[in-house]
C-alpha cells in the first residue's frame, strides 16, 4: 500500500463518541470535570478507538535509531559513536526509556532504521536499516525522496504489525546524535518560524555551537528550499530517518484507530510531517509533555496540542511518552472503575 493510499484510510473522529464518554464521566461519584485532563484523556481514548467500554490497552514505545551526516558539522555535544552505544544500552534495559517503560508497564521496541554501524544479529533489535545515516544536509539533501518514502513505510508497517499483535497504545521514541538539527529544520519549514526561533541546545551545546547550529540549518534551508506543500520533500531534503519512521508510525496508527502518545521535539517534528501528509491524523495524537527544547513550543502550538506534563524534559528516547502512556491508562481506569452515583448509592448534586 502506498503512503497516499494509507492516508486515505484515515478517518475523522466521531464526536458523538466523545459526548457519550463524557456523559458517563459526568455520572461518576465526583463533581463534573473535577478530574480535569484525566477526564479529557479518557473521553479522547474512547473517541479515537471507538470503544465505549475500553480495556486497559497494551502499550508499546517504538524507539527508532539513526545517524545524521550533519553531525559532522559539530552541532552536537556528543560524538556519533553514542548512537550505536545507546542502542545497545536500550537493548540491555539500562536507558531512561527502559526505566520509565517498566514503571508505566509498557514495552520498548528498538528499531535500527539508519544507524551507521553493523550490529549483526542482536536479540531484541529490529533491523529496518534504510542507509547508514543521512547525508550532511548542509551541503546536500539528507536523503533521496525514495529513501524518505521507504523510511515512512517502515513506520507504517510497524504500526500495523503492532496493532495485529494486540497493541492498543503506541508511544514514540528516538535516538540519533544530531537529530535536533533536522528536527529544527523541519519545524522552521512546517511552522513558518525562523530557524533561530526553533533551534535549541539539544544535548547541551554552548553558545558558540548553538550559533553554528542555527547557521547550518539556515544554510540547508537556503540551499534546498524544501516545499512546505510537499512534506516528503521537506523530509528528504532536511529530515532524518528516525523522524521519517516516526511519521509513518503516526500515520499507520491513525489508520487503525490507535492513539499515539508523542514524546518531545523530535517526535513533534515527525508529527508535523505526518499531519502535513494527512491533517486528520492530528486527532489521533496525545502530547505527553512540553520539552525545554526551544522549538517544541512552536510545534505544539502549530499542531494545537496541549501537553499533559511540563517537567523540563529533553532526553528523548520515548521517556516522556512513557509517562504520558501511564496517564492515559490511569484515565481509562477512572472511566471504567469509578462507581456512578446510582451504583454507589451516593446523592448527586442538588
Amino acid at each position: 500500500m502506498s503512503i497516499q493510499d494509507l492516508c486515505r484510510r484515515i478517518q475523522p473522529l466521531d464526536v458523538s463518541l466523545y459526548a457519550k464518554a463524557q456523559a458517563r464521566l459526568d455520572r461518576l461519584t465526583k463533581p463534573p470535570g473535577s478530574l480535569g485532563r484525566l477526564e479529557e484523556l479518557a473521553a479522547s481514548y474512547v473517541t479515537i478507538t471507538g470503544e465505549l467500554k475500553p480495556n486497559i490497552p497494551r502499550g508499546l514505545v517504538f524507539t527508532f535509531a539513526a545517524d545524521h551526516g550533519v553531525a559532522l558539522e559539530g552541532v552536537s555535544a556528543y560524538p556519533r559513536e553514542v548512537t550505536p552505544q545507546m542502542v545497545l544500552n536500550f537493548l540491555r534495559g539500562g536507558a531512561g526509556v527502559n526505566v520509565l517503560a517498566r514503571h508505566a508497564g509498557v514495552d520498548v521496541q528498538v528499531v535500527d532504521i539508519g544507524v551507521d554501524h553493523e550490529f549483526g544479529p542482536v536479540p531484541g533489535l529490529l533491523d529496518r536499516k534504510i542507509m547508514k545515516g543521512t547525508r550532511n544536509l548542509s551541503v546536500e539533501p539528507a536523503m533521496t525522496r525514495d529513501q524518505a518514502e521507504q523510511a515512512v513505510t517502515v513506520g507504517i508497517e510497524l504500526a500495523a504489525e503492532a496493532v495485529r499483535d494486540g497493541i492498543g497504545l503506541i508511544g514514540t521514541g528516538e535516538m540519533g546524535i544530531g537529530n535536533t538539527t533536522p528536527s529544527a529544520a523541519i519545524t522552521a519549514v512546517m511552522t513558518g518560524h525562523p530557524a533561530a526561533e526553533v533551534t535549541g541546545r539539544g544535548t547541551g551545546i554552548d553558545e558558540s555551537v548553538h550559533t553554528r547550529k542555527v547557521a547550518v540549518i539556515q544554510q540547508a534551508l537556503d540551499l534546498h528550499r524544501p516545499d512546505i506543500l510537499d512534506p516528503l520533500d521537506v523530509l528528504a531534503k532536511v529530515g532524518g530517518l528516525e523522524i521519517a519512521g516516526l511519521a509513518g508510525l503516526i500515520l499507520g496508527a491513525a489508520a487503525t484507530r490507535v492513539p499515539v502518545v508523542l514524546d518531545g521535539f523530535i517526535a513533534g517534528a515527525a508529527a508535523l510531517i505526518a499531519v502535513g501528509l494527512q491533517p486528520l491524523c492530528r486527532e489521533y495524537l496525545i502530547a505527553s509533555h512540553r520539552s525545554v527544547e526551544q522549538g517544541h513550543r512552536q510545534v505544539l502550538e502549530h499542531l494545537k496540542l496541549k501537553p499533559l506534563l511540563d517537567l523540563d524534559l529533553r532526553l528523548g528516547e520515548g521517556t516522556g511518552a512513557c509517562l504520558g502512556m501511564d496517564l492515559v491508562c490511569a484515565a481509562i481506569k477512572v472511566y471504567k472503575e469509578m462507581a456512578t452515583f446510582d451504583e454507589a448509592g451516593v446523592s448527586d448534586k442538588v
